[in-house]
């Protein structure tokens, strides 16, 4: 196979950059999940970029937090956030998984989910402004990292028996689709990629694992409570490693 065609459905599927998609297969969904990593390392370097530019023009560290935690949702159109405040309002109803996942579907957002944008969304914020009080590349280095986190851990989330909780959309067709061993290659190489940063090696080590952690903690509450994995949960799961990695970077940052 192409990589190229790996390399169109990742950024095709997961962010909103003009890239037409070439290949919907499973051998396509394979290569674009092991590819994800990639495109969320052009959507950190982008949102870095834009906080760097506030920064530049003499802006407060909270403005460029607000920025660059903005640049992320623009380029994906909110795909990530969206799934996340339905997960919430799925898992919030304490409803069957039928009528969770018919709860999940429905175009508005409900009060769980609307608490939990709040929420992950000023913890992001929050984290960000207070590295860019530090120094830009304290916040640039650590949007980066909790990017390439987030998309590695929908990597790990297409591993083999975690099955998808409908028979179509996004879920379905990736889906169990990267074998566990290939997965695992491309967590160490983010790792050992993140450790070679600027800044301390073993914090951004340690960010990116808290990160995957925490996501795959999620991962697992929802395929228990739905059966399976769907686009939103995916989004859920990519907005709370992005989050977490984003807390461990400033945890002890000095």
């Amino acid at each position: 196979m192409n990589p190229m065609d790996g390399i169109r459905f990742a950024f095709g599927t997961l962010t909103a950059l003009p890239v037409r998609v070439t290949r919907w297969d499973r051998e396509a969904a394979r290569s674009g999940m092991l590819w994800a990593p990639l495109a969320g390392l052009v959507l950190g370097l982008c949102a870095a970029a834009v906080g760097g530019l506030f920064v530049f023009l003499g802006s407060g560290p909270l403005l460029a937090a607000v920025a660059t935690a903005a640049v992320p949702a623009a380029l994906t159109r909110g795909l990530h956030l969206d799934g996340l405040a339905d997960v919430a309002d799925g898992l919030g109803s304490a409803k069957p998984a039928e009528d969770a996942l018919r709860i999940m579907k429905q175009s508005d957002i409900g009060p769980f989910g609307v608490l939990t944008l709040v929420f992950v969304l000023l913890g992001q914020v929050a984290v960000l402004a207070e590295l860019y009080a530090q120094s830009w590349a304290r916040g640039a280095v650590a949007m980066v990292v909790a990017s390439v986190t987030a998309r590695l851990a929908l990597t790990l989330s297409c591993r083999p028996g975690v099955p998808p909780a409908r028979p179509d959309g996004l879920g379905a067709a990736v889906a169990g689709a990267v074998p566990l061993r290939a997965a695992v290659g491309v967590s160490v190489l983010v790792v050992a990629g993140a450790a070679l940063g600027p800044g301390s090696a073993l914090h951004h080590a340690v960010a990116v694992a808290g990160g995957l952690a925490a996501s795959q903690l999620l991962l697992a509450h929802c395929v228990r409570r739905f059966g399976g994995v769907t686009g939103d949960v995916f989004g859920a799961v990519a907005e709370t490693a992005t989050t977490m990695a984003l807390i461990v970077s400033v945890l002890g940052a000095v």
